[in-house]
């Protein structure tokens, strides 16, 4: 291990879970190689932010959302610094809010992505929050005897709604759009989660837009486009994440939806990589963990001197959505594939795989999702399935049996 004087000095910016996974990957292909410090604006160590919405629902604890304590940094040498903010990078320096500086010689920014709040009149009243960290988790625990209303009805709102639910609070789903879901659900697989949401009490409204916030210090309600008024004590915007491009824009980095990175991460000035929810590979910024992790990977092996690149990943989506297993990846909408359909409305259970050229080019599964990795194999791969299409709906044990 080089001297500590003779070692690189690394800032990280942001200490999340694309953070902590590129300090793993840096510890076991280069361990000690820099002189490492880490900040993190949240007062605790990265967390695992996937399962707070079971962490709202009292189903885990607070020790069970932690990934790494902060012996484990400092075990390794790493200057973990929480609870304070980078305000600007300039000159190899990146400038902190509480007027001290760092010096690096390598700066990797994983600042993530901030919730959007909707320009509704009477966002800024009292009782109007996001779905985002830890801090949320705990107004909302505190308002979850309430009637609540969650704006968004993609994963992050669904998780809200659950949660709070779990909770003990009464909930209204309010989104846009006319599925759940959208981006990751066909039409039948989200009316099948929306009746599974609806059978935990949670109220679900599609096609609905939010006209405002009502209440004259704290929320009292809201009013829909269509005149209808909800009364609530707690609204939570869950309508989706900005990648935090700003520190990058201000030390001239290139910026697009997201902080823009090449193949090996880096960004557009030399010394500077980004990963995870800030950054943008070849026009995608994928928000989710997968991704992030990969990127990680790649960014820890050109760290220790490797020669690696991030090709981009596949969107899937494989979680358990407020109970209920979800898998999508691929075309799955396939409007010029041929369609291939299991459905068990009394389980519920949904399957649907698009079929292009013999190949599976995309996939939905909701409520049974045991072949969900082997469908991602084959939908990556591109080979073909016409030996064993008959069985394809099945899964991997009655197509190989085949």
């Amino acid at each position: 291990m080089p001297a500590a004087a003779e070692r690189e000095r690394l800032v990280v910016i942001g200490n999340g879970m694309a953070s902590l996974k590129l300090l793993e990957e840096l510890e076991a292909q280069c361990p000690g190689r820099y002189a490492t410090t880490v900040i993190g604006a949240e007062p605790e160590p990265a967390y695992n932010r996937v399962l707070l919405s079971s962490l709202l629902a009292d189903e885990i604890s607070g020790q069970d959302v932690v990934m790494r304590p902060r012996a484990w940094y400092a075990e390794r040498g790493i200057d973990l610094r929480t609870g304070v903010e980078a305000r600007g990078i300039a000159d190899g320096q990146v400038v902190l809010a509480d007027g001290t500086s760092l010096a690096f010689d390598k700066l990797i920014l994983a600042t993530g992505a901030d919730p959007i709040l909707l320009p509704l009149p009477g966002r800024d009243l009292a009782g109007v929050i996001t779905f985002r960290t830890s801090a949320d988790v705990a107004r909302m625990r505190c308002a979850a005897g309430q009637p609540v209303v969650v704006i968004g009805g993609g994963l992050l709102g669904i998780e809200a709604a659950y949660g709070l639910s779990r909770a003990g609070a009464q909930v209204t789903l309010v989104h846009v759009m006319d599925r759940l879901m959208e981006r990751q659900l066909d039409a039948e697989g989200a009316a099948l989660l929306a009746r599974a949401l609806a059978a935990k009490g949670i109220r679900v409204l599609l096609s609905t837009e939010t006209r405002g916030i009502l209440g004259r210090e704290q929320v009292e309600g809201i009013e829909t486009k269509a005149g209808e008024i909800i009364p609530c004590g707690l609204v939570v915007m869950a309508v989706g994440v900005r990648s935090n491009v700003k520190l990058a824009a201000a030390a001239g980095a290139q910026v697009g939806r997201g902080i823009i990175v090449d193949d090996s991460m880096q960004t557009s000035v030399d010394g500077i990589y980004a990963l995870g929810d800030c950054a943008e590979h070849k026009g995608t910024c994928y928000g989710l963990v997968e991704p992030a992790y990969a990127q990680a990977r790649v960014l820890a092996s050109v760290l220790a001197g490797k020669r690696a690149t991030y090709a981009g990943s596949m969107l899937a989506t494989n979680l358990k959505v407020s109970g209920v297993p979800v898998f999508s990846a691929g075309d799955f909408e396939g409007k010029d594939g041929e369609h291939i359909i299991v459905k068990d409305e009394g389980l519920p259970s949904y399957r649907k795989l698009v079929l292009r050229d013999g190949r599976l080019a995309g996939a939905v599964l909701v409520g049974d999702t045991r072949d969900a990795l082997w469908y991602s194999e084959l939908i990556a791969s591109g080979a073909s399935v016409t030996r064993f299409r008959h069985d394809l709906a099945f899964g991997r044990a009655y197509a190989e049996a085949a």
